[in-house]
């Protein structure tokens, strides 16, 4: 087997076992292809899958060295991921092959911040959701539309992908939604009836024929809506309520945490609303609604 062998079969069961989403599946092949060019450049040949067991920590860190530099430098936070991903194809063929790469342990990666959320407050949204409906320069029924989407992602805390999966069968929508997320994990969230309202509001107008296992939500030619339609209407939005860059869709998924979390909901429920495998993932909401509050305590307490 050859290395670029080796790495197909890796992208194979990261697809399939690990069921990790198309967007981070490219991410990884990207990544794999990239550091195979560049053994094969370094060291002046292609590589066999014991060469590959050969790698120095020192060959590691100069790949790293030529990411942070090179056309498209990278930030630490991917020069981050980008260690991860080649420390996980080694891991893979150590697994599975019986190919160690032992100085792959020796080399450590950036520091990265972790960085916090960026959710709107209550008040954006809301001014978000009102103003969607509102665009004169499309249709009625895609403002609609527009107004479903941003309502179903803020009123249920879900992805993208996860709002626009949403099937025809599944309307009219109950008080829960089934949602299949990251990894393939099913998890039920509430429905509130603003969203109900929304979605409902968005059929009435609707005017393709749309079967009950296609897509819900339509493009203008009737094709199923893509996730970069939903940032450009965000955008357009953001635009006209002057908002900053950080009000993406993404962001009402944040704010729907945040929000919850301000009113007193516990962690534990809402790592289970957003489908979150880990509980760490889902404090760093509690620091914001902390900063939140330290905010509000230096504006209003008189000896602040």
């Amino acid at each position: 087997m050859t290395a670029d062998e080796a790495l197909f079969a890796w992208l194979e069961h990261l697809a399939h076992e690990r069921r990790l989403s198309p967007r981070t599946l490219e991410a990884y092949g990207h990544i794999g292809r990239t550091w195979l060019a560049f053994l094969q450049a370094h060291r002046g040949e292609l590589q066999s899958m014991a060469a590959l067991g050969t790698v120095t920590a020192a060959e590691v860190r100069a790949h790293l060295a030529v990411r942070r530099s090179g056309e498209n430098p990278l930030n630490a936070r991917s020069l981050s991921q980008t260690l991860s991903a080649v420390r996980g194809f080694h891991a893979f063929i150590d697994r599975r092959m019986g190919v160690a790469t032992p100085q792959m342990g020796l080399v450590r990666g950036p520091r990265v911040k972790p960085g916090l959320p960026r959710p709107l407050s209550e008040d954006q949204a809301r001014g978000l959701l009102g103003e969607s409906d509102a665009d004169p320069d499309i249709e009625p029924w895609e403002a609609a539309r527009d107004r479903a989407v941003l309502t179903l992602l803020y009123g249920c805390g879900l992805r993208i992908s996860e709002g626009l999966s949403l099937t025809r069968g599944q309307v009219p929508l109950g008080e829960t939604l089934r949602i299949l997320g990251k990894g393939s994990k099913t998890r039920l969230v509430p429905v509130l009836p603003a969203v109900v309202q929304a979605v409902d509001d968005y059929v009435a107008l609707l005017p393709f024929t749309v079967g009950p296992e296609e897509p819900l939500f339509r493009a203008r030619r009737g094709g199923p809506l893509s996730p970069r339609h939903v940032q450009a209407a965000m955008q357009r939005l953001r635009g006209r309520l002057g908002l900053s860059e950080r009000a993406t869709p993404h962001a009402l998924r944040h704010s729907f945490a945040t929000h919850l979390l301000g009113t007193g909901v516990d962690l534990r429920s809402i790592q289970e609303l957003l489908g979150h495998a880990s509980l760490s993932t889902t404090q760093k909401y509690a620091a914001v609604d902390a900063e939140h509050l330290l905010a509000a305590y230096a504006t209003a307490h008189p000896r602040a």
